[in-house]
């Protein structure tokens, strides 16, 4: 699976529409085939600040990358960026989320 975490700040003036303006590129990118999540955060310590983990099958990235939704998410993002987003892309096996075995939630 291809895991993507990107860091977004945004300019103050367009945190209240971030994401009401990237609604359609989320929706689209979650119905792609071969994408297991796409799921945006905001920080707590900076309400400029977003954050997009997303993930894909390794055969998925490249349909993600060359569609109209991710073209039209390129080319509206920079008008409301404060600065170049930071990005960690990895190759990990599996196919989504394993279980924290440092903490296990008891019944109770």
């Amino acid at each position: 699976m291809i895991f993507i975490v990107v860091k977004f700040t945004v300019r103050p003036e367009f945190r209240d529409q971030w994401l009401d303006r990237l609604s359609g590129f989320t929706e689209a990118t979650r119905r792609e085939p071969g994408n297991l999540w796409f799921e945006w955060s905001r920080s707590v310590d900076d309400p400029d600040r977003f954050v997009l983990l997303e993930a894909f099958h390794e055969d998925a990235a490249a349909a993600h990358v060359e569609s109209d939704h991710f073209a039209e998410a390129m080319r509206i993002m920079p008008t409301m960026l404060a600065e170049t987003p930071d990005i960690v892309n990895v190759t990990t096996p599996g196919e989504g989320w394993s279980k924290m075995a440092e903490l296990t939630v008891t019944p109770g």
